[in-house]
């Protein structure tokens, strides 16, 4: 049987990591690249040994499956044109700027029977593994997630930049419908929020607390979990955890054991996997939605905070 051929769509920040990955595995041929800008995509498909396509519909010739990494508000008619020519894709998130994009997207790719993934890239670090083992009924989620700011991705907030990752994770854990939402937020030197914070509580009496930001002076990825018999800390950036849990003679703390990977080369070993064998992706386009839908509500809550006089 022929290899799948891949290729990548959007060849800049994150683009050029998903270049850099197509061209080291085996599983797949990597046929080409495209990019609007299109010097950039000449020397880097030189670099990488690949095609560098003149235009969409001369990439979507020369590919089976494709990774799409361009801003948020082209998201929707470039995967429109490659999920109409029966390409499975891979879509960076935001899956679409907004739900109604992104159910239209969902809806071709099952009617073209093909794979829809979105890259919430977190689920594929090997912590959120080892948080899925341990985890038994979560019932209060604190998430941190800091950048310094990235002078990329300014056409959309903080919300849908950096906090989409962790409202996607804890959707995925808590899996019961959000009660109340309460978000705040400030623009500092974007026009969308660059510093956010929500506070959801879910239906089955869970709370999550989750801040973003992307004008810290450091980095931080994440995640504390408390459930009634243990409080789990992990470090998505570190590939890290702590447990602790009561015993009889107090509380005992033990190192969580991680075996380190590069989540998006997981990610996307995983979605050539589901592409040759047509099997589910761990995040499909409709689970994708559902953490837009949360992520454009909490957008719309932060827009019509009232300033403080």
């Amino acid at each position: 049987m022929s290899k799948l051929r891949v290729g990548v769509v959007g060849v800049g920040h994150i683009g050029k990591n998903h270049v850099r990955l197509y061209a080291e595995q085996s599983s797949a041929e990597f046929k080409a690249i495209y990019d609007t800008d299109g010097e950039k995509a000449r020397q880097l498909a030189a670099e990488f040994q690949t095609t560098a396509a003149t235009s969409l519909e001369d990439f979507a010739s020369r590919v089976d499956a494709a990774s799409l990494a361009t801003p948020t508000s082209t998201h929707f008619e470039v995967a429109r044109q490659l999920l109409e020519r029966g390409k499975h894709l891979l879509i960076e998130k935001p899956i679409a700027e907004n739900t109604a994009d992104a159910s239209a997207l969902a809806e071709l790719a099952a009617q073209k029977q093909v794979i829809l993934q979105v890259g919430h890239v977190e689920r594929f670090n090997p912590v959120l593994g080892a948080l899925e083992e341990r985890l038994t009924r979560p019932r209060f989620i604190e998430a941190h997630r800091l950048s310094p700011y990235p002078n990329r991705s300014t056409d959309i907030g903080v919300v849908l930049d950096l906090m989409i990752h962790d409202l996607e994770i804890i959707l995925h854990l808590v899996r019961s419908p959000v009660e109340t939402i309460e978000a705040v937020g400030v623009p500092v030197l974007s026009q969308g929020e660059d510093i956010a914070n929500a506070r959801l509580r879910f239906e089955n009496g869970c709370v999550a607390n989750v801040t973003s930001s992307r004008i810290s002076p450091e980095r931080m990825r994440k995640i504390r979990v408390f459930q009634e018999d243990a409080y789990l800390s992990l470090d998505y950036q570190a590939q890290t955890g702590e447990i602790y849990r009561r015993s009889a003679t107090g509380i005992d703390r033990s190192e969580v054991e991680i075996e380190r990977e590069e989540p998006l080369k997981r990610q996307l070993a995983s979605f050539l996997e589901c592409a040759a064998t047509g099997r589910a992706p761990k995040v499909s386009g409709l689970q994708a939605m559902a953490a837009l839908e949360l992520a454009v509500e909490i957008t719309k809550r932060i827009a019509a905070q009232k300033p403080i006089d």
